[in-house]
């Protein structure tokens, strides 16, 4: 890809286990929802990947109406944002999960490309603190991608790790007709269970991916967020920050919102020469349809 392209950024704004407890600024309610999405966007976001929250846990829930609130929110506030909504759940059926999408057809949607342990960790002491095992397999993947298809809305394929890769190009997208080209990709690096930063496989990941598509990346903590980052930025591909992924800035100090972890990528990006993408450039670097 052209070093020029505009660089697309994506805050991931509460995600599923991210609580206010570690940092305030993750939003629980529409209306916080739709405040953070409009600082996200005065910023230069032009998507957001949403959860949608129990406010009385704190936890991500695949609820339809819930979402609904949620995104109807944002879209009041900032109608040109390009809306990405989680199909991610541990417990729900396939049903349940993909039902936000169809009902609601956002723009994008997340489209988990493997069966894997799912936890949380020590790195330093390799203690399992608690885990799940998260479960997309090819048989669930199929009644995602036809279901997604029909309403029109672009999959975003989350890359835990090279066989979530090879499920969909080497697998899936043999058949015909199932995913519509150019695709999108997501490198997710740092969540238990699946890769954690690493520049080589980065680098050998992207040289596998079908011609023309788009690809971005997301890390899990500094440690695994800022060098991807940094990667994406210098070499073509885009980038996702937000309290789901860390509650930090670089510096360590907690980040007031997703929309303060924008501003160190923007820099990023200044100094690699890559305008930041609007809304309506990001629709059309990713092929995304109109909505009305």
């Amino acid at each position: 890809m052209p070093r020029k392209e505009k660089l697309i950024v994506c805050a991931a704004l509460s995600g599923g286990a991210t609580m206010k407890a570690q940092n305030p600024g993750v939003p629980y309610t529409p209306a916080e929802f739709a405040d953070e999405a409009e600082r996200c966007c005065a910023e230069g976001v032009s998507i957001v990947h949403i959860h949608a929250k129990d406010p009385s846990s704190g936890y991500g829930i695949i609820d339809l109406e819930a979402n609904r609130a949620v995104y109807e929110a944002v879209k009041k506030r900032c109608p040109e944002m390009i809306v990405n909504i989680s199909t991610a759940s541990f417990f729900d059926d396939k049903e349940t999960r993909i039902l936000p999408v169809t009902e609601i057809r956002p723009d994008m949607c997340s489209f988990n490309t493997n069966s894997m342990n799912f936890g949380m960790v020590s790195y330093k002491t390799g203690e399992i603190k608690l885990e799940v095992i998260y479960r997309n397999p090819f048989i669930d993947q199929i009644f995602y991608a036809k279901k997604i298809k029909a309403v029109g809305t672009k999959p975003e394929f989350e890359i835990f790790d090279p066989s979530g890769l090879n499920n969909i190009i080497g697998i899936l997208d043999k058949q015909e007709g199932l995913f519509d080209h150019p695709m999108h990709f997501q490198f997710v690096y740092g969540v238990a269970g699946g890769m954690t930063w690493n520049l080589q496989l980065h680098i050998a990941l992207v040289g596998q991916l079908p011609q023309g598509s788009t690809w971005s990346v997301c890390g899990v903590s500094g440690v695994n967020q800022i060098p991807a980052a940094f990667q994406a930025v210098i070499s073509g591909g885009h980038v996702r920050v937000g309290l789901e992924d860390n509650i930090h800035l670089p510096d360590g100090t907690l980040a007031k919102g997703s929309w303060e972890q924008v501003q160190w990528v923007k820099e990023l990006a200044k100094i690699a020469g890559r305008p930041i993408a609007s809304c309506a450039e990001a629709r059309e670097m990713l092929s995304l349809p109109g909505r009305s």
